[in-house]
């Protein structure tokens, strides 16, 4: 008999008694089976199952026994590394598919076990698993071949099966346990049962899986239950695993998730007490992810690299000549030290751990345990695979590592160090974006993009006003989005307009909303002319004309005039531009806008009803926009008129008589301004301002809208018509209606009326439109509605100062001597704050002190406090003009 094996054997025994609690306890239990190891015996590495007893508890018995003997030849060196994870792989094949025939007997008696599969992932799935390895396996059933009783669903009896599965499997007494079972590699394993339907499962992995998933799938196994069943679905995923084209992104989520371990198991990336075998740098995740991406990029085509064992896919990838045999053979060693030591580790207290001991102690005792003097030698063993195998995976993608952390810990540290004060939450919103569920983030296009700028996405974002507000905002703005890619790219490629971006997102609300909504606006800033003021109203009808159809045109017309609003709004936030010049620009915009739709929806109108012979639709501006000063959010005060007879028809093919005609094509032109398409809204369209309001008809002949403002309008509707400006229809029309708005602007009027009219009107509206915060400066007493009642007071009292622009009309009454000369600064302030607050703070209030810079900055103050003061002074002055237009002392 030869002496040296058992002796081999006896010294396990004793180095495992001495420094290895748990197989030590294992001995007390089995004396007969430390006698047979004793002799040189490892005839139970193959365990043999009491079938006396219940199945759950001669599962535990037979793992048990199984794992002494693996344990004692491994150590004895009479086990190589292949045997002893072969061996522990083949027994959790046997005693999962045990607890599938028995779960489905006590659910469904006296049923063949059909219809019910185990499919092995991870290194039970590849046949490798450790000593205290979980399996992680994926349950999967066949609705129309698993056994049900009557009147019992297959998903609920599928589910029953899987919970007595798991209590096989799981449950623990004395004699210990089978294995543990995760679950939570099948698909969103949160919401989804712990039993699936083969169909569902086979949907998930064809349209919605990642790329992780791909790589889990590559040490896929059917290894219990119906085997048929399993290998159907691994057949129907074949293609979602191995595809024929490269695939570099998926193979960027692999280098992800290793990133993420680095990361997140940072204090165990340094070799030496508590160093990560399993997770740390150079360790056995990198050898196994090496290898499983070489598989991903070649296997698709080359059906001799899909072997799911790490080292038979080194092996295989060398002899194809896809790695170097050197390299195979390097990480083929490194890989079986590891796993050695990994079961070193697990023998002590039958733990999942993979980390050496933090204690010099402990880790002497694993050393001594593998035969070694102490720990130092045992690192010293570690150390020159760990370094070539971390700097080998390295060089795969020439990525050293990523700017921004993976592990959430860390990644809040560095949001903290960026400026973030609420770094956690911070941290969650990065995440969020990784994790790929958001809609724009799915593919690993979007994510590489991602993180090819977020390094500079945080440093921008940490040096906003506030970080998380911004941060929030521009979160907001990527989850409403189709797609991030261009958005990120464009940002990396120009990082001037990620500065900007992060300045609109923290002071720009409005614009924000904008962006999430179109993320190319962007794309408009990149040319400096986007800061320049708009041109002419001829110039921009000629950009937004175009010769198509109605319905592009109506697009083209929101996209363009969408891109200049946005473009003079973040003028005023980068101080490029007076608020004033970019109110005109504003009001130049719409009437462009007006003159081009309403020329397409004509064009379009006539082909079915025709022309109407000597007629014409006009369009008369108010408010607003007939004074040629809009804000971003303004809505249109239009009035629709024609000329011609009332009692004419058009002459097409579907004759209408003109007032329907105009009504009609009054209402498509309104519908082209307003209503949404494709390209979005364009403006809202106030024609309550109408003769009768919203009780008379949409479109009236010039005629009778002369009658009616000189018979039977009120007063408040003809200072409305002080800021009357014609905009759409031909030169000679349009002077028509000029000429008739300045005749009825002229007709005298009792003063005192005059007054008494407009105070019940100011009163009425202060009643039914209370001002939005302390910064509404439109409804705030002393603000613009205030002075606009002054001036048309005062322009219809003195019939003078006419003009539909109120800065104009105030000159020409301070000409006069009507007014003082301090209500055009205040005039001038208070339409500086309407418009800028229309952008950073909407809702009228105090905004926070960054944003008050930028409102400062436009009004042409120093700081906020002058700001302050001179709207205060502006108040008066305006309280003090409008006290005074009701008095008759300069009444002519």
């Amino acid at each position: 008999m030869d002496l040296e094996p058992v002796a081999k054997m006896n010294a396990a025994l004793m180095r495992a008694e001495r420094h290895a609690p748990y197989l030590r306890m294992l001995m007390g239990r089995f004396p007969d089976l430390v006698d047979r190891l004793a002799a040189g015996h490892l005839d139970e590495i193959n365990p043999t199952v009491d079938e006396n007893l219940p199945i759950a508890t001669a599962l535990r018995k037979a793992k048990a026994r199984q794992a002494l003997s693996l344990a004692i030849g491994d150590l004895a060196g009479k086990l190589s590394l292949e045997h002893v994870i072969g061996h522990l792989s083949s027994f959790a094949d046997y005693a999962l598919n045990r607890a599938v025939t028995e779960a489905i007997e006590l659910v469904v008696p006296g049923a063949p076990a059909q219809g019910f599969a185990a499919i092995a992932l991870g290194k039970h799935g590849s046949q490798e698993l450790n000593y205290s390895s979980d399996i992680d396996p994926i349950l999967l059933f066949d609705p129309d071949t698993l056994p049900i009783r009557l009147r019992d669903e297959p998903v609920e009896t599928a589910v029953r099966v899987g919970r007595r599965l798991l209590e096989i499997m799981q449950a623990r007494d004395g004699d210990g346990y089978v294995f543990r079972v995760d679950l939570r590699l099948r698909p969103t394993p949160e919401v989804t049962p712990i039993v699936l339907p083969v169909n569902a499962l086979i949907s998930y992995y064809e349209s919605q899986a990642v790329p992780w998933e791909r790589a889990a799938f590559i040490r896929a196994r059917a290894c219990a239950g119906d085997l048929g069943l399993g290998q159907h679905f691994l057949n129907a995923i074949r293609p979602f695993v191995w595809r024929r084209g490269l695939d570099f992104g998926a193979i960027r989520e692999i280098r992800g998730i290793s990133r993420r371990i680095r990361d997140h198991h940072a204090s165990g990336q340094k070799l030496g007490p508590g160093f990560d075998i399993k997770r740390g740098r150079g360790g056995i995740r990198e050898v196994e992810f090496y290898a499983q991406i070489h598989q991903m990029i070649f296997g698709g085509r080359d059906v001799a690299l899909r072997t799911p064992a790490t080292l038979d896919a080194l092996s295989a990838l060398a002899a194809a000549g896809r790695i170097e045999a050197t390299t195979a053979q390097r990480l083929g060693d490194a890989y079986r030290l590891y796993r050695t030591i990994e079961h070193r580790l697990q023998m002590v207290d039958d733990q999942q751990t993979h980390a050496l001991p933090a204690s010099d102690f402990a880790l002497d005792g694993v050393a001594q345990l593998h035969g070694m003097t102490d720990g130092q030698e045992l690192v010293a063993l570690l150390r020159p695979h760990t370094e070539w195998v971390g700097e080998n995976y390295d060089e795969l993608d020439g990525e050293s590592a990523v700017d921004i952390p993976q592990d959430a810990s860390r990644l809040a540290a560095e949001l903290q160090a960026a400026g973030f004060n609420e770094a956690e939450h911070a941290a969650q919103r990065v995440s969020h974006w990784r994790q790929g569920t958001i809609r724009a983030l799915r593919t690993p296009a979007a994510r590489d993009a991602l993180e090819s700028v977020l390094p500079q996405i945080i440093a921008g974002l940490g040096a906003a006003p506030d970080p998380q507000h911004a941060i929030n905002q521009l979160s907001n703005l990527i989850e409403r989005l189709p797609s991030a890619i261009n958005l990120f790219r464009l940002l990396e490629a120009q990082p001037a307009l990620l500065i900007l971006l992060i300045s609109i997102l923290s002071h720009a609300p409005t614009l924000a909303e904008q962006l999430a909504v179109r993320a190319e606006l962007l794309d408009s800033l990149i040319d400096a002319t986007a800061f320049d003021p708009v041109g002419d109203v001829a110039t921009i009808v000629s950009e937004l004309r175009l010769p198509v159809d109605l319905e592009t045109q109506l697009d083209h017309v929101r996209r363009a005039v969408g891109d200049h609003r946005f473009a003079l709004g973040v003028q005023i936030i980068e101080g490029v531009s007076d608020p004033l010049i970019v109110a005109k620009g504003y009001a130049r915009l719409a009437e462009a806008a007006i003159i081009v739709v309403a020329d397409a929806t004509i064009a379009a109108f006539e082909q079915t009803y025709g022309r109407v012979p000597g007629a014409e639709l006009l369009i008369l501006a108010l408010g607003r926009l007939g004074g040629a000063e809009l804000t971003h959010a303004s809505d249109l005060d239009l009035v629709f008129l024609f000329t011609g007879s009332f009692s004419s028809e058009s002459d097409g093919e579907r004759p209408l008589g003109a007032t329907l005609y105009f009504n009609r094509l009054s209402q498509r032109v309104i519908a082209g301004l307003s209503v949404a398409t494709a390209a979005g809204p364009l403006y809202d369209v106030d024609t309550r301002l109408r003769p009768s309001g919203a009780q008379g008809p949409l479109a009236i002949s010039i005629e009778a809208f002369a009658k009616y403002q000189r018979e039977a309008a009120w007063t408040w509707e003809h200072m409305a018509l002080t800021r009357a400006r014609p905009v759409y229809g031909s030169d000679a029309g349009k002077a028509r209606l000029q000429t008739l708005v300045a005749e009825i602007l002229q007709i005298q009027r009792d003063p005192n009326m005059l007054s008494k009219d407009a105070r019940k009107m100011r009163q009425d509206i202060a009643q039914h439109k209370q001002p939005k915060g302390p910064l509404d400066v439109k409804l705030a007493p002393g603000g613009l509605v205030d002075l606009e009642f002054a001036v048309h007071l005062l322009q219809l009292k003195h019939r003078s100062g006419l003009e539909p622009d109120l800065g104009t009309a105030l000159g020409a009454l301070r000409d006069a001597t009507i007014i003082d000369a301090p209500v055009i600064a205040a005039h001038a302030l208070l339409t500086r704050m309407l418009v800028t607050m229309r952008l950073v703070a909407p809702d009228g209030q105090v905004p926070e002190p960054s944003t008050q810079i930028i409102i400062a900055r436009a009004c042409g103050y120093d700081n906020w406090d002058a700001l302050i003061c001179a709207l205060a002074e502006s108040h008066c002055q305006v309280e003090a003009c409008w006290n005074a237009a009701r008095l008759f002392e300069k009444e002519i």
